[in-house]
């Protein structure tokens, strides 16, 4: 029976633990796992632009011995140029699995309802599960454990932050979430993931507070770009800074999922400290997503 990814929610711990594990292997000996997808096809269907997601999945699958197919907004223009139904049915018929990187959450349910190949979510405007996933792995893999870790969001309660609630209440990392009044995440991930309500504020400095990792999204997502303005006054005062930053840990982890608004969510100064982990957190996007297709599809 197929399965797909379309949300951290649906993994157990025990399968996030696993993906970690295989992750991890498939960094330390890339090689052992070349032809782990010889003969299989993937196709990325993506309504927005890209540079992480696509490249480490283009990449992924090749080095997994896989072929790798870009669709883009002028090969398929879901629900316009034909029906999701009829592109998800055509294309089980080619191909292994779809990665779809959407703008509605509601067309990646929609390909995963009819398509009968795993389709994973590369991203939509509810849920980011292969980002969180690869953040999850990367604050194991720096400081040894996640349970128990206080892990601090400041900004949008968007689809990451949505995510790492996820998969945060599944592993036992202490989520605090701080986002400008009416920018709270969604309720229905709220209840969903057990989140408690008292770990959500409009207090950045509250939720920083001894935090041994701080994590930050632009404020204005793709899609939200008539926004932005009106944002970056609202959300001027959850700006990641030195100030800020003073209030955690003295060896907290600076983390962001890229792309960044250098001056705008985050000062210069932290993202390029020695606490930030950024790019360590991008390249890791490349093993947990290889780690994702070997378990979906292996």
């Amino acid at each position: 029976m197929k399965k797909d990814l379309i949300s951290i929610n649906d993994l157990s711990a025990k399968e996030i633990e696993g993906i970690f594990d295989l992750a991890s292997k498939i960094k330390k000996n890339k090689s052992a796992y070349a032809n782990k997808l010889k003969g299989k096809s993937v196709a990325l269907i993506f309504q927005k632009p890209s540079n992480r997601t696509r490249v480490s999945f283009e990449v992924g699958v090749w080095q997994l011995g896989g072929n790798c197919i870009y669709l883009g907004p002028g090969e398929i223009n879901l629900g316009v140029r034909e029906t999701v139904e009829d592109v998800a049915k055509t294309l089980s018929r080619y191909l292994d699995a779809i990665v779809a990187r959407t703008f509605k959450h509601s067309d990646v349910l929609d390909l995963a309802k009819y398509s009968k190949i795993p389709v994973i979510n590369g991203l939509s405007d509810l849920s980011h599960p292969c980002q969180g996933l690869a953040d999850l792995f990367t604050i194991k893999e720096k400081l040894g454990k996640l349970k128990g870790i206080k892990l601090a969001y400041i900004g949008d309660g968007n689809n990451v932050c949505h995510s790492l609630m996820y998969g945060c209440a599944k592993l036992g990392v202490d989520l605090k979430v701080a986002t400008p009044k009416d920018y709270e995440p969604n309720k229905k991930v709220v209840r969903e993931s057990g989140f408690s309500l008292k770990n959500i504020s409009n207090n950045p400095n509250e939720a920083v507070e001894s935090a041994d990792v701080i994590y930050t999204d632009v404020w204005a997502s793709m899609g939200e770009e008539s926004e932005a303005e009106e944002r970056r006054r609202i959300f001027k005062d959850f700006q990641i800074n030195g100030k800020l930053v003073s209030k955690a840990r003295k060896n907290y982890l600076f983390m962001h999922c890229l792309p960044a608004h250098r001056g705008e969510e985050v000062s210069s100064d932290v993202m390029d400290s020695k606490n930030s982990i950024v790019f360590d957190q991008a390249e890791n996007r490349l093993h947990v997503q290889k780690a994702i297709l070997l378990f979906l599809l292996a």
